[in-house]
Parts: structure tokens; C-alpha cells; sequence
């Protein structure tokens, strides 16, 4: 996914108050969830016409006892 169409979806959703006070997560391959902590443009050192820059987004895991609630349904 390129910035530009993440760009698109984001723009899409925000137009809800609902998604706009949503929680940020990004869900791992084996179902883990992460907190969105950082988002990084980073810049890497390839030759050619591959990508030149990489938007990086950084999770964390919950600390402590806390514990997401079951997700009920998508919107």
C-alpha cells in the first residue's frame, strides 16, 4: 500500500465523529494487536526505481493486565 491510498481511507473514515476518537491498532499476521505508537518516514538506500521511502508505522504492546474488549462488528 502506497501513502497516498492510505491517505484515502483515512480521509473516508474521519469523516465519522465515531472514527475520529477511535483507537489506532495494527493487527499482526497471528492475530496479535498493536497500539499505533510512532509513524516514521524513512528514507532507504536503493538504487533504481524501487521505493525510496518508507512510511514506517510502530506498534507497542499493551503493557499490564489491561485487555482489549471482544471486537462486536465492523462499521
Amino acid at each position: 500500500m502506497k501513502a497516498k491510498e492510505l491517505r484515502q481511507y483515512l480521509d473516508k473514515f474521519l469523516t465519522s465523529p465515531a472514527a475520529q476518537q477511535a483507537r489506532v491498532q495494527l493487527e499482526m499476521p497471528n492475530g496479535e494487536k498493536l497500539d499505533l505508537e510512532v509513524i516514521q518516514l524513512l528514507e532507504s538506500r536503493m538504487i533504481g526505481d524501487r521505493d525510496t521511502h518508507i512510511l514506517n508505522l510502530k506498534g507497542v504492546k499493551l503493557g499490564g493486565t489491561w485487555e482489549m474488549g471482544k471486537i462486536v462488528g465492523k462499521l
